[in-house]
């Protein structure tokens, strides 16, 4: 057999493996998208489940130092407004 009749074999192969995990993607998608129902059924915020879901899967100490950061913008952008060219945003926000 030439190269070009086994790479096409091979090839062939490959190309088989990737059409079934695309149908088990597709099949595990149609089957989370289930359980979410279940969950909405069951009166649960399927968004809130969603972000429950992606916060699992940080690792701990990760999480913790992205909050960590979170907080310490929130506190800088919470001191804007006592600056003076924020003080004077808020009151033009407030005029408008």
């Amino acid at each position: 057999m030439s190269d070009v009749g086994r790479n096409s074999s091979r090839l062939g192969s490959l190309v088989e493996r990737i059409e079934r995990l695309e149908e088990e993607r597709k099949a595990l998608g149609e089957d989370i998208k289930g359980i979410f129902a279940e969950v909405k059924s069951q009166g649960y915020d399927c968004k809130t489940v969603r972000k429950l879901i992606r916060k699992r899967k940080h690792d701990p100490a990760d999480l913790e130092a992205q909050n960590a950061l979170l907080e310490v913008y929130e506190k800088e952008v919470s001191s804007y407004d006592q600056t003076p060219l924020g003080a004077a945003a808020m009151e033009r926000a407030a005029a408008h």
